[in-house]
């Protein structure tokens, strides 16, 4: 006998378990997240929330609390130096951080996962247990269920669960359970990153930026109050003084005591899982598909993930969906997450390679030689890839308009399908639907730009994306 029974089980605390349990909560569905570490991580991890992320976060109401507590725009922006305290020989605006963009009404946000996540924790009051590992995973015809290990006292327990949401990370358990292969080129390297202390804030207000490059690594200010973090390549020798190789990377322009406060060694992964559902169980995250830190793209493609599976395990649980809705997550998903790790591995090694190019120019006293970076328009310009994303043949993300009232189009969209219509009134008596719905008003102006007439409509998903089409009114009811 199973000690609990609960519609969705979320294995996993990071920013795309927490994303999950707040949109599954939005949907009245139960929920039961465990995570096998005793708190939320104390490492700052993901740095960057891009403009789709906070155009999620603003659907679940805390996009404004994650702004308030994020860096300012001005440091939207990387630079590319010898050390911290050399000139810039690069530097890039983050399109959709640095400054607003057309397309979307949010904007992106640097901010440290370790402050991220609180924030999300706070989203949901749905159950969460910590120090909780999933040891074992029973697939059933209608639940599946997870066998529980309290590692504080080693005490085992049973959930039965209608679906299983994997977002346990890169080396995922539930994953490995289930015997599901990945392919990529699988771990680029080891890393380490230093978290530390220095007085670096006045000279940092000058010259901004959410990361700056070095040939000796890689820093990023963590909060706007203070607090660094250095992160490179695992050094070879295991006896490292790593105040003595963060001062050196700080370089000759900055002299100022470094004083360590923690270290955390981890692998660079690059894979993509074979399959990202098997049975009632979907892998979401990093567990799905583990990319390159550089550019930001792992976590954002995570919540993506669960955005895009949350609605439909909702629609499934309330009877509103068939369960063949269920299979659409991984032919929508797992071709998006095989371009984005593509694109992250490229980014790494663009970086790589002018890191370095400048680290060899400096070892031969050929300084004087502009490293170019033709690549840092493709490299920080990826609003194709955060906002292009399309699901078949018209499943484009609504687009970002003016509704009469002010709104977003975006802010019409929620726990429901919209329709979007120059004639609300006239799509409310046609449409014939089970499931949730609201009708709204297009300005006549924005229907060519939709690809529909003056007496057509759209239908948007609860994700954003558009559902269905129709360019002009039929004569007769819609069943949709």
């Amino acid at each position: 006998m199973a000690d609990a029974e609960i519609d969705v089980l979320i294995v996993g605390g990071g920013p795309v378990g927490l994303t999950a349990r707040a949109l599954l909560e939005r949907w009245g569905v139960r929920t039961l997240l465990v995570e096998r570490h005793h708190e939320l991580s104390p490492f700052p991890r993901s740095r960057l929330v891009n403009v789709r992320s906070m155009e999620i976060f603003r659907q679940l109401g805390i996009a404004e609390t994650v702004r308030a507590r994020a860096f300012g725009p001005e440091f939207g922006r990387v630079r590319f130096r010898d050390t911290l305290g050399g000139s810039d020989f690069g530097t890039e605006a983050m399109v959709g951080v640095r400054a607003p963009i057309p397309e979307s009404p949010e904007t992106g946000a640097i901010t440290s996962q370790d402050r991220l996540e609180p924030i999300l924790l706070s989203a949901s009051s749905s159950p969460l247990r910590f120090e909780v590992e999933l040891v074992d995973l029973i697939e059933e015809s209608e639940y599946v269920t997870a066998v529980l290990t309290d590692r504080d006292g080693g005490t085992q327990s049973w959930v039965r669960a209608r679906y299983v949401i994997a977002a346990d990370g890169a080396n995922s358990t539930v994953r490995q359970r289930l015997c599901l292969g990945t392919s990529g080129p699988g771990a680029l390297g080891e890393v380490t990153t230093v978290v530390f202390d220095a007085d670096l804030g006045r000279w940092c207000a000058d010259q901004p930026a959410g990361v700056y490059f070095t040939t000796y690594g890689s820093f990023t200010p963590l909060y706007p109050e203070g607090g660094w973090a250095w992160f490179g390549a695992t050094p070879k020798h295991p006896d490292i003084d790593w105040s003595a190789l963060v001062t050196h990377a700080l370089g000759p322009g900055i002299d100022t005591p470094v004083e360590i406060l923690r270290i955390q060694h981890w692998v660079m992964n690059a894979f993509v899982a074979d399959h990202v559902r098997h049975g009632r169980v979907f892998l979401a995250g990093d567990a799905a598909h583990a990319v390159p830190v550089l550019g930001g793209l792992g976590m954002n493609a995570g919540l993506a993930d669960v955005h895009n599976l949350c609605w439909k395990l909702a629609g499934v649980l309330r009877g509103w969906a068939a369960s063949e809705l269920l299979e659409t997550y991984e032919s929508e998903r797992l071709p998006v997450a095989h371009r984005t790790l593509r694109q992250a591995v490229a980014n790494a090694e663009r970086v790589r390679l002018a890191q370095a190019t400048r680290r060899a120019q400096r070892e031969s006293g050929d300084i004087g030689t502009v490293v170019e970076l033709p690549w840092s328009e493709r490299f920080f310009d990826q609003i194709e890839l955060v906002l292009g994303v399309t699901y078949g043949p018209d499943g484009i993300r609504m687009p970002h308009l003016p509704l009469d009232d002010g709104r977003s189009t975006l802010d019409a969209v929620g726990e429901w399908f919209t329709v979007f219509s120059p004639e609300p009134e006239a799509w409310e008596k046609l449409i014939d639907t089970g499931f949730p719905l609201r009708v709204e008003r297009l300005p006549a102006a924005h229907a060519a730009g939709c690809g529909i007439g003056p007496h057509g409509a759209l239908l948007v998903r609860p994700d954003g994306h558009i559902g269905a089409r129709w360019p002009e009114r039929p004569d007769d009811r819609v069943s949709v």
